[in-house]
């Protein structure tokens, strides 16, 4: 008999498992899926035409500085936003890290994967952060913002009362730019013990590229980057970051968190149409409470969803579902909307 493949960490399940090879409508996968801007993919090409060297992330780190008016110092370009969890997960014997859920796992998985005791903090529904529910004694606290695959925003008030001498605050904004205005953003928050992660792999439809970046305080970026395997940020990577901090790009951004916005509405105004629990959302996805069995229904009705019962804090009645336009969501609403068929006497 052949060999059983091993199990899958429910901490490292990601959305793209649940279309790879499917055929499926992609209801479950993040990524903004309308055409990149031509400026982006110019830049992309015209890195692909350089790859004979070895890349730099200097002039990246410089643009991202001017994008968020911090000195370059503070600025950290990595391969997307997962190298910077593991960065910050082998950065120090932390005694107490703490990871608020649900939230994204990757962080969980980077600190367990370097050695250390997690200590998870559950948000009950409807999911707002309570700083008052972080142990005092956490020495890391790594939270989301918006939270995936919650959706909730939580006012910056809140986050910064998680700061306080002898602790780092690692806060993962790579949904951010899909907020209007980037309301409750700490980007620009030059505050000791904060971290902030962004990722550019979400609004930009770029998962292939791995860019992300942190922005900390000097001393702290410094110490990072001495962790850091050399040439890890790709010379298209940083050539994406190059290209999507110009004021044009800004610009874009804006729009298409707009855009965001106006879907979203639209799915969320379908769901409670159809009387189906969700939570208010402020990302490119909702997380919708369509009871037992669900992921398993829909993608018989040919749509993946994500399946939100690897998410600490969940079980298997909700699904994360990603924000497209109408024509689109109304295909998935269609399908919540028709009961499920009743098994046959056989299956019984």
């Amino acid at each position: 008999m052949a060999d059983e493949a091993p199990p899958v960490d429910p901490l490292r399940h990601h959305g793209d498992a649940e279309v790879r090879g499917s055929g499926l409508l992609d209801l479950a996968v993040n990524v903004h899926d309308g055409p990149r801007p031509a400026w982006l993919d110019t830049a992309l090409h015209a890195a692909v035409d350089a790859s004979g060297a070895y890349p730099s992330p200097t002039e990246a780190e410089a643009a991202l500085a001017r994008r968020h008016d911090r000195p370059a110092e503070e600025v950290l370009a990595t391969a997307g936003a997962a190298e910077a969890f593991s960065l910050v997960a082998r950065w120090r014997a932390w005694r107490r890290p703490v990871v608020v859920h649900p939230q994204f796992t990757e962080p969980h998985a980077a600190l367990e994967q370097a050695g250390h005791d997690v200590t998870p903090v559950l948000l009950p529904e409807p999911f707002v952060l309570d700083p008052a529910a972080v142990p005092d004694d956490a020495d890391l606290v790594v939270l989301g913002n918006p939270t995936n695959p919650t959706g909730v925003l939580h006012p910056a008030e809140a986050v910064q009362a998680l700061l306080r001498p002898g602790r780092v605050v690692l806060v993962d904004e790579a949904f951010m730019d899909a907020v209007p205005g980037e309301t409750a953003s700490v980007a620009g928050l030059r505050a000791p013990g904060l971290v902030v992660v962004r990722s550019l792999t979400k609004h930009w439809g770029v998962p292939g590229v791995r860019a992300g970046y942190l922005l900390a305080s000097r001393r702290s970026v410094a110490a990072l980057r001495r962790g850091q395997v050399p040439w890890s940020v790709a010379t298209t990577a940083a050539a994406a970051m190059t290209a999507c901090s110009t004021p044009a790009a800004v610009a874009e951004g804006a729009r298409r968190a707009r855009e965001v916005v106006a879907h979203r509405e639209h799915l969320e105004r379908g769901l409670a149409d159809l009387g189906v629990d969700h939570v208010t959302s402020a990302a490119p996805f909702v997380l919708v409470r369509a009871g037992h069995g669900a992921h398993g229904r829909l993608r018989e009705r040919g749509i993946a969803v994500r399946r939100a019962d690897t998410f600490p804090g969940l079980d298997d009645t909700w699904v994360r579902v990603a924000v497209r336009a109408p024509a689109v969501s109304d295909r998935l609403l269609a399908a919540l909307a028709t009961p499920a068929t009743p098994p046959t006497a056989v299956e019984r």
